[in-house]
């Protein structure tokens, strides 16, 4: 079957191509196609998408790939540009781009993560199969792409995802790909797999403590229990316990102790977290004997947060910016520990980049690069 293509999508095939011939000492390698006239295109077969792009309103698929020229197409493909075609017949080891990008995505493609099986422009989509936290080998991802004649470009990695939201997507870059490339490219996504994955959250149960004179003499009244267990809750956790205590060390070191003999699989605390004298909530997580615990992070709003563990227990010490700021460390590391991840201090400071929250209005987290790179 003979297939009519768009002169510009073989530019790239023309330098590999050109390519070839250097590295085979100037032998003579044939083209996988022919130029043909528009007006004798009738008959032929499209071998891919023709895309039309009016500015500012629409880019797309006009006529999709396998579709028959017909007489009356003819007017618009040459005001689409197209007054020429190829005709391609492929040889033994080119590859159309619909084929390659069956093989780049199933390469790619890990643990939670799926594809359609309808090429859209060459290209496919990768897709969320679960909601949970997106995960990206970046420098996989970046190995993956310094071969020629693919690509793939994703969204950040950490990032909370939906099911069916959009992840990655990927493509050869010419129509035909000469499959030494393409294995080439497959090779180095199988050797660091995955390069994408989706981790499912658990559904931890938390013990909430919320530390402060001034709440638990009634002074002034809680808001942090409803943020916490509204986050908590939207990731599939639930909050089964909740005390306010004063500022007393001694209190809160039992009370922490008490949580970790029931079933806990994440204490948070709240408040109690600066340098003030009177913030002491630190010093009482400390007093109850975790293994590991880390204070700071790398983050605008949230520096003055603590992360800690013990056997199967974790603790979160939460700022009073959380009280303030809709988006705080918080929200970078509670999905972290829904998948089992055990951040440390390294991971603490790496958010350093990425992790100066702009304020957006209106926020549109976990759609931001906001503790991204870490």
């Amino acid at each position: 079957m003979k297939f009519s293509v768009s002169p510009a999508r073989l530019v790239p095939i023309i330098n590999l191509l050109r390519k070839k011939e250097v590295k085979m000492c100037g032998k003579a390698v044939s083209m996988p196609y022919k130029t043909i006239p528009i007006e004798q295109a009738v008959g032929t077969t499209l071998a891919h998408d023709m895309t039309e792009v009016i500015p500012g309103k629409s880019k797309g698929p006009v006529f999709r790939k396998g579709h028959k020229v017909k007489k009356r197409d003819l007017c618009r493909l040459m005001k689409m540009g197209k007054n020429n075609l190829y005709v391609l017949d492929l040889k033994k080891n080119q590859i159309h781009e619909d084929e390659a990008v069956f093989e780049l995505a199933h390469a790619l493609a890990g643990p939670g993560v799926t594809f359609s099986s309808s090429p859209k422009e060459g290209k496919l989509e990768l897709r969320a199969d679960y909601p949970g936290l997106f995960k990206v080998n970046v420098d996989a991802l970046i190995n993956f792409n310094m071969v020629e004649d693919v690509m793939c470009a994703s969204i950040h990695n950490n990032t909370q995802v939906k099911k069916n939201q959009s992840l990655a997507a990927t493509r050869a870059i010419p129509l035909v790909i000469d499959r030494n490339e393409l294995d080439m490219a497959v090779k180095k996504a199988k050797e660091n797999y995955p390069v994408f994955s989706v981790k499912m959250f658990n559904p931890l149960k938390v013990r909430l403590i919320i530390t402060g004179n001034e709440v638990y003499n009634g002074l002034i009244q809680d808001k942090f229990q409803a943020i916490v267990e509204k986050k908590v809750n939207a990731l599939g956790a639930t909050l089964e316990e909740t005390v306010i205590l004063p500022d007393d060390k001694e209190m809160i070191t039992l009370q922490i102790q008490s949580y970790l003999n029931k079933d806990t699989d994440l204490i948070i605390t709240t408040g109690g977290m600066s340098v003030d004298p009177d913030d002491v909530t630190k010093a009482g997580i400390e007093g109850a004997g975790f293994d590991e615990v880390y204070y700071s992070a790398a983050v605008l709003p949230g520096a003055m947060f603590l992360l800690g563990y013990n056997q199967n227990t974790s603790v979160m010490g939460l700022p009073a910016c959380g009280l303030y700021h809709k988006i705080t460390i918080f929200d970078l590391i509670l999905p972290r520990l829904m998948t089992g991840e055990k951040p440390g201090q390294r991971s603490l400071a790496k958010l350093c980049h990425g992790g100066l929250c702009q304020n957006c209005n209106p926020c549109r987290f976990p759609t931001c690069p906001f503790g991204k790179a870490g």
